[in-house]
């Protein structure tokens, strides 16, 4: 089940097909928070080393399946939270999940896995206040299968025995296609243009937090 406990942290969702790009992208945030003195954490794919321990063991076979993997994510991002996104939540800061739970959605509905059965997977995961998708590169391309990238190309490494290189290309046009969905909030894309609205909205509801926490009576102020 999704967290419900309100926090008064402000949880930021940085999703995209290119490890490089959400990497890429997530930095910009930092720097442009840091330009309004707004510090913050950042949790990246695989902090919890279980997909580096799962490609070290599996080097010599790595046709491992989509579904296992999707698994992995799940467990790999209930560390993430439990060590690096709830703290910093709970103590009212601003945190950066680069990648979150729609890059999991997205490669694996795109793969052929029941894009409700990742969904449901990942149903613990708090809801971002804040979503946004990297600004994508090399669109005309697939993945270089590469462990030591993003969650998409760690899982065309590990799947590439599976189908052949050039599949791989209409996989992504899906898993973008399936990030740029509408669906019913707004999501920034992280263009320069993005990177200022999303800054603004995020510095814009800690000053109204600010606010509405002066505003109360004596009586009622911890």
């Amino acid at each position: 089940m999704a967290d419900q406990v309100e926090h008064h942290g402000r949880l930021i969702a940085i999703d995209g097909t290119r490890g490089k790009d959400t990497n890429a992208a997530a930095a910009a945030v930092i720097d442009a928070l840091k330009e309004r003195s707004v510090e913050c954490a950042i949790s990246r794919f695989d902090a919890s080393g279980l997909f580096g321990e799962l490609a070290a063991a599996g080097r010599g076979d790595r046709n491992i399946s989509a579904r296992t993997l999707a698994l992995v994510y799940g467990a790999d991002l209930a560390f993430r939270l439990r060590w690096e996104i709830r703290p910093v939540l709970e103590s009212g800061g601003v945190v950066i999940a680069a990648p979150y739970t729609e890059t999991a959605v997205a490669f694996g509905a795109a793969a052929g896995l029941e894009e409700a059965w990742i969904r449901e997977l990942l149903r613990f995961a708090p809801k971002p206040l804040y979503r946004s998708r990297a600004e994508e590169r090399k669109l005309d391309r697939g993945w270089k299968p590469r462990v030591d990238r993003g969650y998409a190309e760690y899982c065309v490494a590990m799947l590439e025995a599976s189908a052949p290189k050039a599949a791989w290309k209409q996989v992504r046009r899906d898993a973008m296609a399936l990030l740029h969905r509408p669906k019913g909030r707004k999501i920034y894309r992280l263009n320069d243009k993005g990177v200022a609205e999303l800054v603004k909205s995020v510095t814009g509801s800690r000053r109204d937090a600010a606010r509405r926490s002066a505003s109360k009576p004596r009586s009622e102020r911890s």
